[in-house]
């Protein structure tokens, strides 16, 4: 269970450009839950993310997950149980290392390596088995760099190699963002299948009101630092596309757009 409580955050503090993005902001998610959240640009959607996983800090609040505070934790500490996709397909892999080299450093998240092999030959089967059910036919490219694989294919590994390990969160930012739809589409399948399986607790942030619609079983909306609507189970699946499509259209009238 993931808590933000009493969370204040300002930018650019004692400046004319001072701006309170969140006043008192209390958010907080269930285990096994799947929560979508939408909302405009600078609605502190992306803010919310990096301030979970401790890329920014709170000028005020508490953040804690299954009871243990974890406000002043280092990122890198959080990081050993959050697992995060990020918007650029680049940034959940490393281009110059092969398939089998990054899944087997994905694998070993947060162990020690000391003078041990980074890669076993005895778990390339392991991997190829893995990757066989996103039918992209990575499982017969593990000696290849990563870096020469497209857009849809990295993000698919990011995707699998950030689950590799337990964790307390998923953390996916705008993950299918960058992708062209047919290969969105396939990523979007395979979150909302890795999920269901693993049984992770997931928050994924999107512009696209239909995968926050028909994915997860919680939707959030996020205006100017506040949480506008928050559906979940029955609630959400009656929910349509054009009932989010008309509270924007409603924001953006009072924003004076």
């Amino acid at each position: 269970m993931l808590e933000l409580s009493h969370i204040y955050k300002y930018y650019n503090p004692g400046t004319v450009n001072e701006l309170c993005l969140f006043k008192d902001f209390n958010f907080r998610v269930e285990e096994g839950e799947f929560v979508s959240v939408v909302g405009s640009n600078g609605s502190g959607k992306t803010s919310m993310l990096n301030i979970i996983c401790g890329s920014i800090p709170v000028d005020s609040g508490t953040i804690t997950v299954n009871g243990q505070d974890i406000t002043q934790k280092k990122e890198f500490r959080r990081m050993q149980s959050i697992g995060r996709v990020f918007q650029d397909p680049a940034k959940g892999t490393c281009p110059n290392m092969t398939i089998l080299e990054n899944m087997a450093m994905a694998e070993n998240k947060g162990k020690p390596y000391n003078l041990s092999r980074g890669v076993l030959k005895k778990r390339e089967e392991h991997y190829r088995e893995m990757l066989r059910p996103l039918n992209l036919g990575l499982e017969d490219k593990l000696h290849v760099k990563v870096g020469s694989l497209s857009g849809g294919q990295r993000q698919a590994m990011s995707l699998l190699m950030s689950t590799m390990t337990p964790m307390d969160f998923l953390i996916l930012d705008e993950h299918t963002a960058a992708l062209d739809p047919k290969t969105a589409e396939i990523n979007m399948q395979l979150t909302d299948q890795i999920v269901r399986q693993k049984k992770l607790t997931a928050i994924m942030v999107t512009h696209n009101l239909r995968y926050a619609v028909e994915y997860g079983d919680r939707l959030v909306m996020m205006h100017l630092g506040e949480v506008i609507l928050d559906k979940r189970g029955e609630e959400k699946k009656k929910l349509a596309v054009d009932d989010i499509l008309k509270i924007f259209n409603e924001i953006s009238i009072e924003c004076g757009n």
